[in-house]
């Protein structure tokens, strides 16, 4: 008999969870643990309950997810993460995959195309819409090493011009307007893209592309 994988949702409109729990649920392989509207309870409940599958809004009222996707994968590295979203998303599925994600979903996606997706990663695979594939777009491709892309925003590459020239995490705050503990955050998505784990490292990285003038996109 298949596990029941146990489920924490995180949005911010509760009807909505509520419905998303009742198709999951309807078949008796999915059980619904948590229903979280703010990421700081989604993180608690995800660091406490260890969930097989988190379902999350792209966007609540705090931010978006790619603040938070990184630490709460880490503090649960067993679960999965959906993350919905209210356009097709293309563009975001590599950066989020990269914080953690295991898929995506539009939001106006069928109950069958969700439960699909979900059951797909149940058997080591992810799903992803053929219409991707018919207008040409290939998501996975390696953003990690000097031959890759690097997929930084353009705060994030902002901040790392300023770090390469020797400015204060400090400073770099106040220039941008954020808290010092901002700036903590926006440095683990970087050493995510960038594949590195130290500040010299993605020094020695982001300056390198510098100097062959390759574009980094925003």
């Amino acid at each position: 008999m298949m596990k029941v994988w146990q489920v924490v949702i995180v949005g911010c409109h509760p009807t909505s969870m509520l419905g998303t729990k009742l198709i999951l649920e309807e078949g008796g392989e999915l059980q619904v643990i948590g229903m979280c509207s703010t990421w700081s309870e989604g993180a608690s409940s995800v660091r406490e309950r260890q969930p097989d599958l988190v379902l999350a809004d792209y966007y609540l009222p705090e931010g978006a997810v790619e603040n938070v996707l990184f630490d709460m994968k880490k503090s649960s590295p067993v679960s999965h993460f959906v993350v919905m979203t209210n356009e097709d998303g293309r563009e975001l599925l590599q950066p989020l995959i990269e914080l953690g994600a295991s898929g995506i979903l539009y939001k106006g996606a069928s109950p069958s195309q969700l439960l699909q997706l979900i059951q797909g990663l149940r058997e080591g695979f992810l799903s992803l819409p053929l219409t991707w594939l018919e207008k040409g777009y290939w998501p996975i491709t390696s953003s990690k090493g000097l031959d890759g892309i690097l997929q930084m925003t353009q705060t994030e590459t902002f901040i790392m011009e300023r770090i390469v020239q020797g400015i204060t995490y400090d400073k770099i705050a106040l220039e941008i307007e954020v808290s010092r503990r901002s700036i903590d955050n926006y440095l683990r998505k970087i050493y995510v893209k960038l594949d590195v784990s130290t500040r010299a490292q993605a020094i020695e990285k982001f300056a390198l592309y510098s100097r062959q003038n390759r574009k980094i996109y925003a």
